[in-house]
């Protein structure tokens, strides 16, 4: 729950909202990992944050953080690091970023990074963004989260979705 508490704190300043989005597919085993951090923490989720499910198509983010303040976007990446492994990256190191964050299957090829980029581009970038990216292990069709993902999702969520 660590990712809704004090998430951007910012003393001084009038009430922010703050969208946490997760990204993915359930379809697609380790790539439904931000859909299911976000489906751990919504019944947790305080006044000033909004959760938001973004699909198959990380275009929808920008979309999904608008009028918000901070955005905090979770995904599956693939950059070589061992399954489970959580990298956090702040907007503006994204630029020139290797790590290719692995958005949902979308016809467009679009994934988080090229959305971010496009929603700077278009003046729609809120005005803090961070990214969670969940290193993938599988993306099978039709499987599900591997177990090192599902032990990652459970840390990021932290522990809202235990029983």
């Amino acid at each position: 729950m660590h990712l809704l508490r004090d998430a951007f704190p910012d003393a001084g300043r009038g009430p922010r909202l703050t969208a946490v989005i997760g990204v993915g597919n359930d379809r697609r085993g380790d790539d439904a990992a931000g859909l299911e951090v976000v489906r751990r923490l919504r019944a947790h989720a305080s006044d000033g944050v909004r959760i938001v499910e973004c699909a198959d198509d990380p275009l929808g983010i920008i979309d999904a953080w608008e009028g918000a303040d901070d955005a905090i976007v979770i995904d599956a990446v693939r950059s070589g690091a061992p399954p489970g492994t959580l990298h956090v990256l702040e907007g503006a190191q994204l630029k020139g970023q290797s790590l290719k964050l692995r958005g949902s299957m979308s016809t467009h090829a679009f994934g988080v990074v090229d959305a971010i980029e496009l929603a700077r581009a278009l003046g729609r970038l809120p005005e803090r963004v961070r990214i969670y990216g969940i290193e993938g292990e599988s993306f099978v069709m039709g499987s599900g989260l591997s177990p090192a993902v599902a032990r990652a999702v459970e840390r990021l969520a932290g522990g809202a979705g235990a029983a």
